[in-house]
């Protein structure tokens, strides 16, 4: 998939995971790859800035799989961050889309 294509989608996805139930940034990390293939490099710097924009707070969780986890809940103002951006993205996409099929039409 094209990089500037993820890069566009990335937040939006960790933001929507994050709402349904608090995560780890691994966790995170295996979850978004199942729709976009990144690593844990491209990760991890969103939920930083995220976290700075308080759209997350975090806790930590002892695991009985390993060392402690750090944990991403997402606040009032992240909720507020993904409903703008879902919006965005589902216009975007429809005109997009649009664009595609009347240039299909027209070929």
């Amino acid at each position: 998939m094209n990089t500037q294509y993820k890069k566009g989608v990335l937040e939006l996805l960790i933001l929507v995971m994050v709402e349904k139930k608090d995560m780890y940034g691994y966790e995170l990390v295996e979850a978004v790859s199942k729709v976009v293939d990144v690593n844990e490099g491209t990760i991890y710097p969103i939920l930083k800035r995220l976290t700075n924009e308080r759209c997350f707070d975090t806790y930590t969780k002892e695991s009985n799989e390993g060392p402690i986890r750090k944990y991403y809940h997402l606040t009032a103002m992240g909720k507020e961050k993904k409903k703008q951006q879902l919006e965005e993205w589902k216009k975007f996409s429809l005109n997009v889309n649009r664009f595609i099929k009347r240039s299909e039409l027209n070929e």
